[in-house]
């Protein structure tokens, strides 16, 4: 079922987002809707495009014009996600106004629906509308039924409703379109709800109704970010990530997706495309710390909660997987999807994430540096702290091991610094919370491990030719990951062989304000062939060091420069290339939690009230 509409890849950083706290759609500066999956977020896309541009199917509305005539911007409504894209030409400014109405109730049935408004402010322009879905990832066949106010898609599994007042046109293959002409204040309505019925119902909107519902949808947003408490320096940019974390929230029960898409490549070309819709334990610290810096403390609960379930729900070992997904399934299956090209021919496109059946040791210590988090906000349950003291007896067996690390190798295990370090900040935040709220905890057995881990870490993971800390032990590369021992409070700001590792990761791993991971071919082996942008969270990580070291200019210069390659909206990626263009799945949460973070701490160190 090949589309007959030309399409080109738009740059990731083209697109905007809106969702309803189930799922998400990307919406391209050029009026495309190129990804989405119903009804959650790790649900078979519905529109694919940005996956492969001639099969994965998408919804775009723009003038009717060569591309070379217009002119585009785009923006949120102030403290929204309600995306507006505006159209200029020399005849006429015309705009799109899109969001997704949010369900209060989170029942996981309800339907999901996009809303798509048209309108011109100035003069007139000729529009047209393509709808071109493609099914469970452009797998699945679908019938298209037209009537008098819209058009049905009819796939085995999933229904379409597209309802509108403008009359619509069937290509025979899958597709339907509409050209239609406005004028200044008219307005044309879209709108798109996607149901697992079959009796889809066609209501198109009228005007009174999309002023509800857009009216409902910007009162529920800018209700929600009033809870922010953050008025620093860069509140801007602060409550954009605020809001993108929202986005990315899955309402029922908590979670947070690492990322709304998958397989979007870390190099054009390369093979380092992974799926990002599930959520990491990894990310746990940093989201409870973000929440509560930022005063949403409902949604700080909610993901406690989410994570309290994963403490419940203990592998035979009594050992925890690095993610799961966002309903708190544990089977994750990885395969490939040869039919579709990848974002560019950047292949292979991958759907699930075989790193969950890896060993990654510092999750552990994530995990329970975001439970002592979120206990200084509520106390934790007893019976949480029971399974948490399940955790440390098997940590308190297995930390030695080689595992795979925070960067996922497939290359093979290796006694990853990084790893050791969770391990010990899993037993010393045990440790502070059996101290504070006198739970019973075998205190001289945790005291000892975490010291026995402290020793190891520095006699083994220093390098002293190299006069830094190094990627694992035995080995002479330096990696990112080490910048966490000062946020981790493992090791002071201003000790000397932090700074000296900090010198050494802004000389070999730092590009402007751009920090790697670490130097592929040289370091650990992914198992995978290529190169990589570099690694957004980083950047974020080494501003907050250096605030911390003291060097307040440093880090405000590296802030303001990384603040530069947000998008134009304010969202980011996985990574950056040297040029600056986006790379790897979109929007990422570590980049948005590792923002918050870095603008609190630099903004605290700029007003005195700092510690290191």
């Amino acid at each position: 079922m090949e589309q007959v509409y030309s399409a080109t890849y738009q740059p990731i950083e083209d697109y905007g987002v809106i969702g309803d706290l189930h799922t998400v759609a990307l919406v391209g500066k050029n009026g495309s809707i190129d990804w989405c999956c119903i009804p959650r977020f790790d649900s078979p896309s519905v529109f694919g495009a940005i996956l492969d541009a001639q099969k994965g199917g998408f919804f775009k509305i723009a003038p009717d014009l060569p591309v070379s005539e217009c002119r585009t911007r785009q923006l949120y409504f102030p403290e929204t996600n309600i995306l507006v894209t505006r159209f200029l030409t020399s005849n006429g400014i015309g705009e799109i106004i899109d969001f997704m109405p949010i369900q209060q109730s989170w029942d996981v049935g309800h339907p999901h629906h996009i809303i798509r408004a048209v309108s011109v402010v100035q003069g007139s322009l000729p529009f047209e509308m393509v709808c071109s879905p493609r099914f469970n990832y452009a797998r699945d066949e679908h019938t298209v039924r037209l009537f008098e106010h819209g058009a049905t898609f009819y796939s085995k599994d999933l229904c379409l409703g597209l309802a509108t007042h403008v009359p619509l046109t069937d290509d025979g293959q899958g597709n339907v379109s509409a050209h239609f002409t406005l004028h200044a204040h008219h307005r044309a309505y879209f709108l798109l709800e996607c149901t697992s019925e079959s009796d889809v119902n066609l209501h198109p909107m009228t005007e009174r109704r999309f002023q509800k519902d857009f009216q409902e949808t910007m009162e529920f947003w800018q209700r929600w970010m009033s809870k922010c408490t953050y008025q620093g320096r860069w509140r801007e940019m602060v409550q954009r990530s605020a809001l993108v974390l929202k986005l990315l929230t899955y309402a029922p029960t908590g979670a947070i997706v690492a990322a709304p898409t998958t397989s979007l490549p870390e190099c054009i070309g390369g093979p380092r495309n992974w799926d990002y819709r599930f959520a990491w334990l990894r990310d746990a610290a940093f989201t409870i710390y973000g929440l509560l810096t930022l005063g949403f403390y409902d949604e700080t609960e909610s993901f406690m909660g989410w994570l309290d379930d994963r403490c419940h729900d203990l592998g035979p070992s009594g050992s925890l997987q690095p993610m799961y997904g966002i309903d708190g399934r544990c089977t994750l299956d990885e395969f490939t999807l040869d039919h579709l090209e990848g974002y560019r021919k950047s292949g292979p496109v991958r759907i699930g994430n075989g790193a969950y059946k890896q060993k990654q040791m510092d999750i552990y210590g994530e995990l329970i540096d975001s439970i002592y988090i979120f206990n200084r906000h509520q106390d934790i349950s007893y019976d949480l702290w029971k399974n948490l003291r399940h955790l440390l007896t098997w940590l308190e067996d297995h930390w030695r091991e080689p595992d795979e690390g925070i960067w996922e190798v497939r290359g093979g295990p290796q006694p990853f610094l990084h790893s050791r370090v969770m391990s010990w900040v899993a037993f010393d935040r045990a440790l502070r919370i059996a101290r504070h709220r006198g739970l019973p905890a075998p205190i001289a057995d945790w005291t000892a491990v975490s010291a026995e881990i402290y020793d190891d870490i520095m006699e083994n993971g220093w390098n002293a030719d190299k006069k830094s800390f190094v990627q694992y032990y035995g080995s002479e590369e330096v990696d990112a990951s080490s910048l966490l021992m000062v946020l981790t409070k493992f090791c002071g700001p201003t000790d000397p062989q932090m700074l000296s590792t900090l010198d050494r990761i802004q000389r070999e791993l730092t590009t402007d304000s751009h920090v790697y991971r670490y130097i592929p071919g040289l370091a650990a082996s992914d198992g995978l062939t290529g190169s990589e942008g570099t690694f957004s969270p980083c950047s974020f990580w080494l501003v907050e060091t250096l605030a911390r070291a003291g060097r307040l200019i440093e880090a405000r210069l590296v802030l303001e420069k990384m603040l530069s390659y947000a998008n134009h909206v304010g969202l980011y990626a996985e990574e950056t290339s040297p040029t600056g263009e986006a790379l790897g799945n979109f929007p990422q949460a570590f980049t948005h939690l590792a923002l918050i973070s870095s603008c609190y701490n630099l903004d605290r160190a700029l007003s005195g009230t700092l510690l290191g």
